[in-house]
């Protein structure tokens, strides 16, 4: 395998003047800093809308383009949109109460001068996504209607589909036109990332949220109550991420349910996701082997039993309609015999986090000097701190503990880890952007179990003072 790196960095974390990142000339001149520093790889999180906690894995899609991405200067060019009508905000962190309560105003008005003559291609893409586009453009519609109050909160005949919703239709035409520019801004960045050699890695939450198209539209594919309510929710156990369990709340799937049908369901998401993406991250992958289960009523996640999943019979399915698609496995937590054994039969590349790795174990299976080549690097993901502000928290005897342990007694214990990394037997290495730019805890994208706070993150530039040091350690192990 070509050895190769990556860094990860969200589109909600590029710089503009507009209140959060977008598909817009940042986002292609962070491609050319891709480029310019040898890096292959540009991991993004889920690019889906944000609902609650403003949180990519709470969407009310796993299908559709977050709008608030869609780059309103390319709107100003193309015209649906006057300079005077689109605010500007100064770079600081996002503050989506700001965005959500100006960003549709602003895109209503490009949508009332789009829909007067809509572009030629607007028809084709409805028609070709309309098996998707639809239900989601009606689902968001009603939520309006409904105050964007959770669907099972609305009237039995909306929640059933039971009325006649046809006077949705003008509500629904402007979230179709949504998506329509988000699609159309993603690909032309997608195409022009990989005419500069960038792959671009997609995250792919393992469930979806109850308040969500998905559960709405097609209720059969999940453990409801006849009153459409959850029998059981996800989360995980206590593990190193959380000493009390993390208490999701999602849905579970019917896996038997979704085995009768071929896993139509999945293929058609799998398929949306590599029209985004080159090589998806699956979120939570040990959930194919066994998933952790959690009483509906519970109000935390110490308390569940673990079920077998779909195993390989999944990916069989996947590789035979869908070809063999680039997958990473995210394997972290406590894995159980069945998740080592499903990851080793997809020989999909799993994860391997550096933060993890300092227990004074030689053989901990996170430090660099233990990895094979079928994996995928970390130093921290997004649900980590940055690695300087891990470092700074801890206590002085496990700072002496790193220290010692990596032989390393220098000021940038993120550019020691990163090049460590960079040195392993690891095919594939990923750095967050914060560790590259060695940042402390406030540049932290995501505590998990929290709320506020949390996806805020923004970049200024910095980055492009970055690139010839970057590609001199890459070109110096061999992944430039």
């Amino acid at each position: 395998m070509e050895r190769k790196a990556g860094v990860l960095m969200h589109i909600s974390s590029l710089p503009n003047s507009r209140g959060i990142g977008s598909l817009g000339r940042s986002a292609y001149e962070f491609v050319d800093f891709l480029s310019s520093s040898g890096l292959s790889l540009w991991q993004v999180l889920p690019l889906c809308p944000t609902s609650y906690g403003d949180s990519p894995y709470q969407s009310p899609s796993a299908v559709a383009g977050n709008p608030y991405f869609i780059d309103i200067d390319t709107l100003i060019s193309d015209g649906l949109l006057k300079k005077s009508e689109a605010p500007e905000y100064p770079l600081k962190a996002v503050d989506y109460a700001a965005v959500y309560n100006e960003r549709y105003n602003t895109l209503r008005k490009a949508f009332r001068r789009f829909i007067k003559a809509p572009a030629e291609d607007y028809e084709k893409f409805k028609t070709e996504n309309a098996f998707w586009l639809d239900d989601y453009a009606l689902f968001m519609a009603l939520k309006e209607e409904h105050g964007m109050q959770a669907w099972y909160t609305w009237e039995e005949k909306y929640m059933h589909r039971t009325a006649d919703m046809t006077r949705f239709g003008k509500a629904a035409e402007f979230h179709k036109f949504l998506q329509y520019e988000f699609f159309t801004q993603w690909s032309a960045l997608k195409a022009y990332a990989n005419s500069k050699g960038i792959k671009i890695v997609g995250d792919m939450p393992i469930y979806v949220a109850h308040d969500s198209v998905e559960v709405w539209s097609d209720p059969k594919q999940f453990l409801l109550n006849e009153d459409l309510s959850r029998k059981v929710v996800a989360g995980v156990p206590p593990d190193y991420f959380s000493a009390d369990g993390q208490l999701w709340g999602n849905p579970i799937y019917d896996w038997e349910y979704m085995r009768t049908t071929g896993y139509s369901w999945w293929v058609m998401r799998m398929r949306m996701a590599l029209k985004l993406y080159d090589v998806i991250r699956i979120d939570h992958f040990r959930a194919f082997a066994d998933y952790y289960v959690i009483p509906a009523d519970r109000r935390d996640a110490k308390v569940g039993e673990w079920r077998p999943g779909p195993g390989m019979e999944f990916f069989d399915t996947i590789r035979r309609e869908l070809g063999d698609p680039a997958i990473i496995a995210e394997d972290l937590g406590e894995l159980h015999d069945c998740v080592r054994e499903l990851v080793r039969r997809t020989c999909y590349p799993g994860m391997k986090i550096m933060q993890f790795s300092f227990d004074g174990n030689p053989y901990n299976d996170f430090y660099y000097t233990n990895y094979n080549n079928n994996c995928v690097a970390y130093p921290g993901t997004h649900d980590n701190d940055t690695t300087r502000g891990w470092f700074e928290s801890l206590s002085d005897d496990t700072k002496s503990l790193v220290r010692r342990t990596l032989g390393y007694d220098g000021d940038n214990v993120a550019a020691e880890i990163t090049e460590r990394l960079m040195s392993s037997a690891a095919d594939t290495v990923i750095i967050p952007m914060q560790d590259f730019l060695n940042l402390p805890s406030k540049a932290r994208m995501n505590t998990p179990s929290t709320l506020g706070g949390n996806w805020v993150w923004r970049s200024s530039d910095k980055w492009t003072k970055k690139a010839g040091a970057i590609r001199k350690l890459l070109q110096k192990y061999g992944r430039a």
